[in-house]
């Protein structure tokens, strides 16, 4: 490190004192704590996503938000250089970084990773971090606090993306770093909406839709998640969506609803009632990384039929282990041998029926800690991996050799029987790998890759719960 960047780190940080008698812990995806006490380590964590960039020659980014907690909170979630969480051996850097009691003890830490890590702080590379945050009023002046740490890093510049949703964040971190010059929000948007419409295009018997209905509820939280879906309904055909709880006004974040509310109560959130007797209803959490759905069977209480995250995935691997078998079989008639492994992942949280039930369709079902930072990493090892956690985390990946194989398979499909349902089976392998965001769980395009398939299979949202019957359970936390 050189004297330039020695007293810049130890001039800024001056500025920017941890609070007295706090200790912050990096919980499974980040920091969370009252906004109050967090100026200094939203500081701290800039300058490390800054070393991080160095230290991977990508893209980073930093996201301000704290999820489903309560409006007065805040925190920090860290995108590493795949688009996904922050690789855990850093984890422990960051939790040292954010409580280290002076700006000396904050520079030798600083020191000591470079050492370790044999990043350069003499200005001689540049580095990239995307920042945004979430609709909670502390955020823009953490956010602010994240450039100013950024910004102590020589060579390091912060681009701010303003308000966004967790996954979005996650998205563009993931597609700058594979190189694809579509990255800014219109291109999220415009990613998911054309995968949509070509999927609901290839349902057999588009026209008969007998237990799928167009109408969809949903319940924003009162965030950025329900902001975001209004403009993203702007590009979408054959779904009519009714956002309440959309952060305009209607409430306040997260008190009485969200994904996490709905998940643990198992009750009506806020703006929902009699009315909805029936109607196929879903919930965002805070940062719109959770989705889960929901019914209400009786206008005379507030119970609801939930519909969680391992109804999701069962969902998610029903319709992609027909498709895979229906390709797999036709592959025959191709000259390419399509052999791919499709897995799933999930916890010990997860509802034994679930469990049972992927088994019984023949699917190899893994089981990692609780987290969806390691669910994440074992759906990696698949050609197609889909992974859920019962708390409504989760998403679909496909390898890139999977999609190596994909391309080739479905144009000489098209060239041997076009039009057919192996084909179109193929196609429709591709339209799930460009709509699901594969950079982490993001409920805008998870809730459309499930309205998707409950259109292509007809189905209404009670033959999706009726899939098999929950083992009683409850979360508590």
């Amino acid at each position: 490190m050189n004297e330039e960047q020695r007293d810049l780190l130890l001039g800024s940080s001056d500025r920017v004192p941890p609070p007295q008698g706090v200790r912050l812990s990096y919980g499974t995806a980040g920091f969370r704590e009252d906004a109050s006490v967090l100026r200094s380590m939203l500081y701290r964590m800039g300058i490390l996503a800054a070393l991080r960039a160095l230290k991977t020659n990508a893209v980073i980014g930093s996201m301000i938000t704290a999820s489903h907690n309560k409006e007065s909170d805040n925190g920090v979630k860290i995108a590493d250089s795949n688009g996904g969480m922050l690789n855990q051996e850093w984890q422990p850097f960051a939790e040292a970084l954010a409580n280290a009691s002076s700006s000396h003890d904050l520079f030798q830490l600083i020191n000591g990773l470079a050492e370790k890590e044999n990043i350069l702080l003499d200005g001689s590379k540049s580095a990239q971090i995307l920042v945004a945050r979430d609709t909670r009023p502390s955020g823009e002046a953490l956010l602010d606090a994240a450039k100013h740490g950024i910004g102590s890093i020589i060579g390091a510049v912060a681009q701010d993306m303003g308000i966004l949703t967790t996954p979005q964040l996650h998205w563009m971190v993931h597609v700058r770093n594979r190189g694809l010059k579509a990255s800014g929000e219109l291109d999220y948007f415009n990613k998911p909406s054309g995968p949509f419409t070509c999927s609901l295009n290839l349902s057999p018997n588009n026209s008969e839709l007998s237990g799928w209905d167009h109408k969809l509820v949903v319940d924003g939280a009162n965030g950025v998640g329900g902001q975001k879906l209004k403009l993203l309904k702007e590009s979408l055909n054959g779904l009519a969506i009714e956002i309440r709880s959309s952060g305009n006004g209607e409430g306040v974040l997260n008190e009485g609803v969200g994904a996490d509310f709905v998940q643990k109560e198992k009750i009506v959130p806020r703006n929902f009632g009699s009315l909805d007797v029936g109607i196929r209803c879903a919930s965002f959490d805070g940062d719109a990384d959770r989705l889960v759905y929901f019914t209400v069977p009786s206008g005379i209480t507030n119970k609801i039929n939930l519909v969680d995250g391992d109804k999701i995935l069962s969902l998610f691997a029903i319709f992609i282990k027909e498709q895979f078998t229906i390709v797999a079989a036709r592959s025959e008639a191709t000259k390419i041998d399509f052999q791919l492994c499709l897995g799933v992942v999930q916890t010990a949280y997860a509802n034994g029926s679930s469990t049972r039930y992927l088994k019984e369709l023949e699917l190899e079902v893994v089981f990692t800690p609780t987290g969806v930072k390691y669910l994440h990493e074992k759906a990696a090892e698949f050609d197609i991996g889909i992974h859920f956690e019962a708390n409504c985390h989760g998403t679909v990946l496909f390898s890139d050799y999977c999609i190596s194989m994909l391309y080739p398979i479905h144009l000489e499909l098209s060239n041997v029987s076009n039009g057919s349902e192996s084909e179109k089976a193929a196609f429709r392998l591709l339209a799930v790998s460009k709509l699901i965001n594969q950079a982490v769980g993001d409920a805008l395009s998870g809730l459309l890759l499930v309205e998707a398939i409950l259109q292509h299979k007809h189905w209404s949202i009670c033959d999706w719960n009726e899939l098999y019957r929950d083992l009683p359970s409850r979360q508590l936390k």
